[in-house]
């Protein structure tokens, strides 16, 4: 398990990277109310004016999933995995843990 970035990009302002982000919260969860842990913790951050930042913790078969998942929600938009930067999204690892060894 590590942290990875899904980054979307190609939004004219910050504005409308930050509207995007309920169409895809909503592919990483489609009932918000459901009980238990989301199956991957998950964050958003901007990038610039142009890029809407996903933050996952989740092994790399599963990150390359989510992007695809993603990609189908919002193309025509360009959508990238990377590695986790450093000291970005270090709460969702924190997350993970709490959540399944409260299990």
């Amino acid at each position: 398990m590590e942290t990875f970035e899904v980054r979307i990009a190609g939004f004219v302002d910050v504005d409308d990277a930050l509207a995007t982000q309920e169409t895809v919260a909503r592919v990483l969860c489609p009932v918000p109310e459901h009980n238990g842990p989301c199956d991957v913790p998950w964050g958003f951050s901007v990038d610039g004016a142009d890029q809407l930042v996903l933050g996952i913790y989740a092994t790399a078969e599963k990150a390359a999933s989510v992007v695809e998942d993603v990609r189908g929600a919002v193309e025509p938009r360009e959508v990238t995995l990377m590695n986790g930067t450093p000291g970005r999204f270090n709460e969702l690892a924190d997350q993970w843990r709490i959540e399944h060894t409260a299990r």
